[in-house]
């Protein structure tokens, strides 16, 4: 039996670091209310940078979520590498969220494209064009490819990648995160069906979001 977990990622040390440093001083110099704020600080900054283990699903032709959030849209758009048309399942993750990002599938990382942009809220259509946003070309083992877009948001400043082209990803294997607020977006092959629904909250690396067609089984 695997013991559950909850760890930090490590690029949440440096601010969690920063605001208990911060906290320390201030009650030192006897400045209360600016000690609780960096000590409330604290607190949001360990709850943001957590990174708890999952369980990932292992039967075959699925696809779990590569991110924990809201699903806010399920609906075709235009595939950022092959120019077409493909079903795009949209995730938001608020502040509260885990933003520590995973793979859908077991997969080859075939193309990273990194995009600058702007910083408009995640949740709006036209952050999946105008923000800035790192996409990612995968690769499975029967051939399907599929793709994933960080979507910087309103508040989020920086996309971490942690994988590079050639890398081989395990389902629910991380490669990433976003800081304080923003969106992933899964463009599945032609083969899968959205397992999810529009409302749903999601886990990364655990819950299912996308299945392969019965006919199209293999």
């Amino acid at each position: 039996m695997r013991t559950p977990s909850v760890g930090i990622t490590p690029e949440g040390w440096p601010s969690i670091g920063l605001c208990a440093f911060s906290s320390c001083i201030f009650a030192l110099l006897g400045c209360w209310p600016a000690a609780c704020i960096f000590l409330v600080l604290t607190w949001f900054c360990a709850h943001f940078f957590r990174d708890p283990e999952r369980v990932t699903p292992s039967a075959p032709d699925l696809a779990v979520s590569p991110a924990d959030g809201k699903v806010i849209a399920i609906r075709p758009r235009i595939d950022p590498f092959t120019g077409e048309e493909r079903i795009c399942i949209s995730i938001f993750m608020n502040v509260f969220s885990v933003h520590v990002n995973r793979s859908p599938v077991k997969a080859e990382v075939v193309a990273i494209q990194y995009y600058p942009g702007k910083f408009f809220n995640a949740s709006f259509d036209k952050a999946s064009a105008d923000n800035e946003r790192c996409a990612y070309l995968l690769r499975d083992a029967d051939g399907e490819t599929w793709a994933m877009v960080q979507i910087a948001g309103l508040i989020a400043r920086r996309i971490v990648c942690r994988t590079d082209e050639g890398d081989r990803l395990a389902r629910g294997q991380r490669y990433g995160l976003i800081r304080f607020g923003s969106r992933v977006d899964l463009f599945i092959p032609a083969g899968y069906t959205p397992a999810c629904a529009v409302g749903d909250q999601i886990l990364a690396a655990q819950s299912i979001v996308a299945a392969r067609q019965p006919e199209t089984s293999r």
